[in-house]
C-alpha cells in the first residue's frame, strides 16, 4: 500500500491519536545535522505528509545562493515517526526536502538516499552504528559551565563507577527513552572527559541510523534540560580532556539474504574481515583527509585530533591515516569481533547523512584497485613508526578545518558524492567559518602577546 494513500494516513493518524499525540513535527536536517521543524496539529497529517510545510531557503545554512530565495517543502517519512519520550503528545518525523516539485538536491537526507539506492543496485545494503559520545554540563552564574556532578575531578575518570552512578538519574531517563523506542542500548559509561559519556546502541540500516543520531542529539539535550543541565556535542569543550567521537562502524550486507559481507572467519591477517571489507577499508584510507572535512566538520574538531591534550595522556583520537585492529589510535580500526570497519576521526558534531554518504561512496568506489597494507598497525601510531611503513604511504590527517576543506575540494570524488550544489555550498560555508575563526582575537593571544614587549 502507498504510504501516502488516504488509508495509510488515516491508520497512522488513528494510531497516534490512540497514544495521545496532538502535534506533529515535520522535521528536516540542515547542513549541520540540526533538526529544524514546523509543528502541525494531528488532524492536518494528510497535508503535512504531502509537503504542505514550506521553509524559506535563505533561513537555512548550506542552501546554495541561486535557490536561497526559493521555498523548500518538507516531505515527512512515516516510517521515521517517533513519539517524543519526554513529551508524548508530540511526534517527530524525519523529512526529505523538495523544491519546485522535485527532491531538493542539497538536502542531506536526499544525498544519503541516493547512495542507498546506488548500493541496492549493486546488491548491497548499507549498515552502520554510531557511538554516541557527548558531555553534559550545567550553566554557572559567571556565564561558564561545569559538570552536573559535584564530585571531585579525577585525572583518569574513564569508566569510573562512582561518577557514572552519580549521573544515573538523567542517564537512566535517556537510556529508558532509547530502549522504549526500540534502539537496543547495550552499554553506557563515563568517558575520559569530565562529565563525558558514551551510549552504544544497536546497528541499523544507514538511513535509520542517521535519523536516530539526529534525533538522539535533540533528545539528549531535551532530557538533560529537565535535570537542570545541557548536553553538548561540541567535539572538544575542555582543552585538557579528550574530545567526543561519533565513530562510524560500517559493513555491507547482501540485500537478499542479509548476510554480512564484511565477515570472514578465515581472514589470513587474523582480523575476521572479508576481502570486500579490506577493499572498502583501502578505499577509505586513500580519501581519509577529505573525509575529515565532513566527519570532523568544525574548527573545534581539530583540537580533538591531536596526540596530546588529555590529562590521562591520550586523546584516543587518530592523527595518521592508517589502520589497525585492537588499537584506538588509528583512523580506521577493525574491532576484535571483525565483520566491520570503524572510522575513528568522526566526531559528535558531524551530519550523519552526509558522513554516511561520503564514507560509503569512497569505500567502494575506490576499492579493489590498489593494494592495502599486508598487516595492520597493532601498536599506537607514532611519527617514528609511520616513517618505517615503507610499504604504505601513510598520510597525516588534516591539522585544521582549512586543511580538511582543501583536501575535500582537491579530491575528485567529492562533487560526485555531494552533488554540485551541496559541494559548492559546503566549501563556501566552511571557508567562511574558518576565516571567521582565524580573524578572531582569542584570550590565548592576549595572554601571550598583550604585554610581550
Amino acid at each position: 500500500m502507498d504510504e501516502h494513500a488516504p488509508e495509510s494516513t488515516a491508520k497512522l493518524e488513528q494510531v497516534l491519536a490512540n497514544k495521545g499525540v496532538k502535534y506533529l513535527m515535520a522535521s528536516f536536517s540542515d547542513m549541520h545535522g540540526v533538526s529544524k521543524t514546523k509543528i502541525v496539529p494531528l488532524d492536518h497529517i494528510g497535508q503535512m505528509l504531502a509537503g504542505s510545510e514550506l521553509y524559506t531557503g535563505a533561513a537555512l545554512d548550506g542552501v546554495p545562493q541561486d535557490v536561497s530565495d526559493e521555498e523548500v517543502s518538507a516531505h515527512p517519512d512515516p516510517a521515521s515517526c517517533t513519539i517524543l519520550p519526554w513529551q508524548p503528545d508530540v511526534a517527530w518525523l524525519a523529512s526529505d526536502l523538495w523544491c519546485e516539485g522535485e527532491p531538493f538536491e542539497p538536502c542531506s537526507r536526499n544525498i544519503l538516499k541516493r547512495q542507498i539506492e546506488a548500493a541496492a543496485e549493486l546488491g548491497f545494503a548499507m549498515k552502520f552504528g554510531m557511538e554516541a559520545e557527548f558531555f553534559v554540563f550545567k550553566d554557572t552564574e559567571n556565564g561558564g559551565y561545569e559538570p552536573l556532578s559535584a564530585l571531585p575531578h579525577l585525572d583518569k575518570p574513564a569508566y569510573d563507577a562512582t561518577r557514572l552512578l552519580d549521573n544515573l538519574p538523567w542517564l537512566s531517563d535517556l537510556v529508558d527513552a532509547m530502549n522504549g523506542l526500540g534502539w537496543g542500548v547495550y552499554s553506557f559509561d563515563h568517558e575520559d572527559g569530565i562529565g563525558q559519556f558514551e551510549i552504544d546502541f544497536n546497528y541499523a540500516d544507514a538511513l535509520t541510523m542517521a535519523d536516530r543520531y539526529v534525533f538522539f542529539r535533540f533528545m539528549a539535550n531535551s532530557i538533560a534540560r529537565q535535570h537542570g543541565a545541557f548536553a553538548t556535542f561540541m567535539p572538544k569543550p575542555l582543552g585538557d580532556r579528550a574530545g567526543s567521537g561519533a565513530h562510524f562502524n560500517m559493513s555491507l550486507a547482501d540485500t537478499e539474504t542479509g548476510e554480512n559481507l564484511f565477515a570472514s572467519p578465515s581472514d589470513a591477517r587474523g582480523n575476521k574481515l572479508s576481502q570486500l571489507g579490506y577493499h572498502f577499508l583501502g578505499g577509505l584510507l586513500r580519501h581519509v583527509p577529505a573525509i575529515c572535512a565532513v566527519c570532523s566538520p568544525m574548527v573545534n574538531s581539530y583540537k580533538r585530533l591531536i596526540k596530546q591534550g588529555s590529562m590521562s595522556g591520550f586523546t584516543w583520537a587518530p592523527v595518521f591515516a592508517c589502520y589497525g585492529n585492537n588499537n584506538r589510535t588509528n583512523s580506521l580500526r577493525i574491532p576484535l569481533a571483525g565483520g566491520r570497519v570503524e572510522l575513528r576521526p568522526a566526531d559528535s558534531s558531524c551530519n550523519p547523512y552526509l558522513g554516511a554518504r561520503w564514507r560509503w561512496r569512497q569505500g567502494w568506489r575506490a576499492s579493489g584497485r590498489r593494494s592495502i597494507p599486508a598487516n595492520p598497525t597493532g601498536r599506537t601510531c607514532t611519527a617514528r613508526r609511520r616513517r618505517s611503513w615503507t610499504h604504505w604511504a601513510v598520510k597525516l590527517l588534516p591539522r585544521t578545518l582549512e586543511e580538511a576543506v582543501d583536501a575535500f575540494e582537491a579530491d575528485p570524488l567529492t562533487k560526485q558524492v555531494f552533488g554540485p550544489a551541496m559541494h559548492e555550498a559546503w566549501i563556501d560555508f566552511k571557508r567562511d567559518e574558518w576565516s571567521s575563526y582565524h580573524n578572531h582575537v582569542s584570550d590565548w593571544e592576549r595572554d601571550r602577546y598583550l604585554k610581550f614587549f
